[in-house]
């Protein structure tokens, strides 16, 4: 699947190599001067996973708009959406012990920034066309590594953790779940991807190829689970941020 938002967003998912479904899923959409980006990857193990992670990208992104219409600052947006998309999952449950789940990440760029939000295994980057590059997003993980936090009825009631960062210059803000970062997991490693596909740049070259570059790297090294990547560019100079 691939969704684009005018040259400067552009997403792609794909249900990798070796999974009969696609349970991630991803939304896409602005408001103002506001760029908004949903991922979310249905766990597994969970019935209707893929489910989940449709209807927590769907209500997360509006739940976002929302609030950032309403001039909401973006941490509390950013809080408050992925409650409401917890809600939203926990509600598909027939119980507890029958209880579709998936992770969640989002972000926004906007003039004073970029910000996201987290619970679980699905991650942000800063990516910069110069400077460092950086893992916005810790996994929120248990004993052995398992995934911790999710969404969910069966979940605690974690709140999403946030961060900002305020570039200084042009770069893009990436979202994705596991079936990426398992090949690709440093940030420098991911741009480095997107730096050989633009070199040089060839006319038209825009967030949709970078993001295709990203899930075709993942699909070469063995593609074992669901890929999605969620590319939001942004230009400092050229909006004046």
């Amino acid at each position: 699947m691939e969704t684009t938002l005018g040259a400067f967003a552009a997403g792609v998912s794909d249900r990798g190599r070796r999974r009969g479904v696609n349970a991630d899923a991803m939304a896409l959409t602005a408001t103002g001067d506001w760029t908004i980006g949903v991922v979310c990857d249905g766990v597994s193990m969970s019935p209707r996973a893929e489910r989940a992670a449709q209807v927590a990208t769907t209500v997360g992104a509006a739940r976002l708009a929302a609030g950032l219409r309403e001039g909401v600052l973006p941490e509390t947006a950013l809080e408050d959406a992925a409650a409401h998309a917890g809600r939203a999952v926990s509600a598909l449950a027939v119980s507890v012990d029958a209880a579709p789940a998936c992770t969640y990440v989002a972000g926004i760029a906007g003039p004073e920034g970029i910000w996201c939000a987290w619970i679980g295994d699905s991650r942000a980057y800063w990516l910069p066309d110069e400077g460092t590059c950086l893992a916005l997003t810790e996994d929120d993980s248990g004993q052995h590594e398992a995934l911790a936090p999710w969404l969910g009825a069966d979940a605690d009631d974690s709140p999403a953790r946030t961060r900002s960062y305020r570039p200084q210059g042009p770069g893009r803000l990436l979202l994705c779940t596991d079936g990426l970062t398992r090949h690709l997991s440093d940030a420098d490693a991911l741009r480095a991807v997107l730096t050989r596909v633009r070199r040089p740049t060839p006319p038209g070259h825009g967030p949709l190829d970078d993001a295709r570059a990203l899930i075709g790297y993942a699909l070469g090294a063995g593609g074992q689970d669901n890929i999605t990547a969620l590319l939001i560019h942004t230009d400092r100079p050229r909006r004046g941020y």
